[in-house]
């Protein structure tokens, strides 16, 4: 029947291809079989930071600084609360993370209408979509309770924005013009992948490549949970880390189907479409291009979470005086520690990881297929942009 079909549109037919099909099928009745929205849900509305602001949340590693010297100098009740930061801080980015997945979701579904067989593609996105307005809900919720009853202001949390309106990592230079640049690059492809189903498509392959980190990280995350002898002893955030990390498998498996197993069933790209991938993967490369001593498994750029460093060392917490602040963030910043290469170890993971998922593409260039931008972040340079980036912001600050 399907064949009879898409002789008669005279275009191929991905539900002719069993193997294909039947993938598609089958990850979309997991998640929704498996699809953890009621018990987030649950999570969120039974959450009190009182009740867990003994606990660790992650797994120690998984803790804001750690291996640096301020980790080796905490007592273990701040080791606790900088580990429960880390999950704020981590959870916080992928709020911007799943924002721009529900609005590109749509955008991509628009283009693969285009083809016969758009239902069972979008009916995938779709779920996801509404999967992903729980995550932020509950991300969200914590992370500002949380850093209301530590220290009555945002640290790492931020009111809720438009995909367009920040950068969806945190960047150490806030320039203006470059944001808009940016935006109207964005802009530029949604016109276009809204009537291409090859650029639809390809969207989830950049998003596969920009999501591949975070499985990595978000399976050990939810080991904290899922490895517990008695789970009703972990904490909330511990138990929404391993439901994220179920639902978000699933995204995964959507990214690396419709990416890279679809192709075969679309018009061939012409030169244009080539060269929008291909800048949209130097994009990532671009924005993934550091690692954070601070935050292990985020690209962030360490200056530009100095002020939010500073902030919680001034705490009653920590109550280091600016003295002590300078010689500490020196002593982290700017010095190799485990904790640095521990996080560059995991950067070059990810490195590795996104070569590898894009072998099989005949049209990505040399400079993306071999991730040559990041190819050039290293331990060196990361201290010496540090250094600098601290010797200013004492000087700003008058520290």
């Amino acid at each position: 029947m399907h064949s009879s079909l898409s002789q008669k549109h005279n275009q191929k037919s991905i539900l002719s291809d069993d193997n294909l099909r039947k993938k598609l099928e089958f990850n979309r009745k997991q998640s929704e079989k498996q699809d953890q929205t009621e018990l987030i849900e649950k999570c969120t509305q039974e959450f009190k930071y009182e009740n867990c602001s003994h606990q660790y949340w992650n797994p120690i590693e998984f803790s804001l600084l750690h291996g640096t010297y301020l980790w080796e100098q905490a007592s273990e009740k701040q080791k606790i609360l900088l580990n429960q930061i880390y999950w704020i801080a981590y959870y916080s980015q992928i709020i911007s993370a799943e924002v721009a997945t529900i609005f590109f979701n749509q955008v991509a579904g628009a283009g693969l209408f285009a083809m016969e067989d758009f239902k069972i593609l979008c009916d995938a996105l779709d779920l996801e979509s509404r999967q992903e307005r729980c995550h932020i809900n509950a991300f969200k919720t914590i992370s500002e309770e949380a850093e209301w009853e530590l220290f009555g202001e945002r640290i790492f949390s931020y009111p809720m924005r438009g995909v367009f309106e920040h950068p969806t990592v945190i960047h150490w230079s806030n320039n203006q013009l470059k944001a808009q640049i940016r935006n109207l690059k964005l802009y530029g492809y949604v016109i276009c992948a809204s009537n291409s189903p090859f650029l639809a498509s390809q969207y989830l392959t950049i998003r596969g490549i920009r999501t591949l980190n975070g499985k990595l990280v978000q399976h050990k995350l939810s080991k904290y949970y899922s490895g517990a002898a008695n789970k009703e002893t972990i904490s909330i955030p511990s138990a929404i880390s391993y439901h994220h990390f179920i639902d978000e498998s699933f995204h995964f498996n959507t990214s690396k189907t419709i990416g890279l197993e679809l192709l075969d069933y679309l018009p061939k790209p012409n030169t244009f479409d080539k060269w929008i991938v291909n800048k949209l993967i130097s994009g990532c490369q671009e924005d993934h291009n550091s690692f954070s001593v601070a935050i292990n498994g985020i690209f962030w750029h360490d200056p530009a979470l100095f002020k939010q460093i500073h902030k919680i060392l001034k705490s009653k917490f920590f109550g280091f005086d600016s003295k002590d602040i300078k010689y500490i963030m020196e002593k982290c910043f700017t010095e190799e520690s485990d904790g640095m290469h521990g996080s560059y170890a995991t950067y070059k993971t990810a490195r590795e990881s996104y070569i590898m998922f894009l072998d099989n593409l005949d049209f990505v260039e040399a400079n993306n297929r071999k991730m040559h931008i990041m190819s050039k972040t290293s331990v060196e340079a990361t201290l010496k942009t540090n250094k600098q980036a601290l010797k200013k912001f004492f000087k700003n600050n008058e520290i």
